[in-house]
């Protein structure tokens, strides 16, 4: 696979790992970052994606494995969330201030938006990486999760892939760019999660109101 052109900026440190493991190194670094392993599976898929561009992988088969190992890792996280998860936040979770109290509320609203927040979690970094631990903490139907989590999944792959794959040696430069909006991103997301919570509570105090 080695001879063609270098890979741009910080993706140039990737292209060791592609040289010698090729798909294989796509599928377990997406794989481990979706059960919040701290690896590289973002830039990897990226990575991947401008080899293709240049005729040392099969975008295809990029997409694919990229798929496939985007949805293993986050039921990964989704199965340690449900069988352990809770137990550890019922017993750590008050140095957090996430107390028993607070975990049923997350519950609740997990289960009303958890299909919205599963799709846009796969762009935004640190939710990429908990978003199938949460979603089994507060216990949402794993049928909805697979379902959402494979939308998201296929979106951010699409994006990403394609992004690698026509870009090319520009790359580098257009995600630094993008990256500047993540957190315009993530400060919205936040703050719909915010006004939506505090919708949830207001609505609650008045129900138990007497009239």
């Amino acid at each position: 696979m080695a001879g063609g052109p270098s890979l741009p900026g910080a993706l140039g440190a990737l292209g060791p790992l592609l040289d010698r493991y090729g798909y294989l190194a796509v599928a377990t670094l997406i794989t481990l970052e979706d059960f919040g392993v701290p690896a590289p599976g973002e830039t990897v898929l990226i990575a991947a994606a401008v080899y293709a561009g240049t005729g040392r992988l099969n975008i295809g088969v990029v997409a694919l494995v990229g798929f496939a190992a985007a949805v293993l890792g986050d039921n990964i996280g989704f199965a340690i969330g449900r069988l352990g998860g809770r137990r550890v936040v019922e017993r750590f979770g008050r140095y957090v201030w996430l107390t028993p109290a607070r975990l049923r509320a997350a519950e609740t609203f997990f289960g009303r938006h958890g299909g919205k927040i599963v799709v846009v979690a796969r762009f935004v970094e640190g939710l990429r990486q908990a978003n199938g631990i949460i979603a089994g903490i507060t216990g949402m139907p794993w049928r909805r999760f697979l379902a959402f989590n494979a939308l998201g999944a296929a979106l951010w792959v699409g994006v990403w892939a394609s992004l690698g794959d026509l870009a090319g040696a520009h790359v580098g430069a257009i995600i630094e760019r993008l990256h500047r909006y993540q957190y315009a991103l993530l400060a919205a997301l936040a703050a719909l999660v915010v006004g939506l919570v505090l919708r949830h509570v207001l609505r609650r105090r008045r129900e138990r109101t007497p009239r």
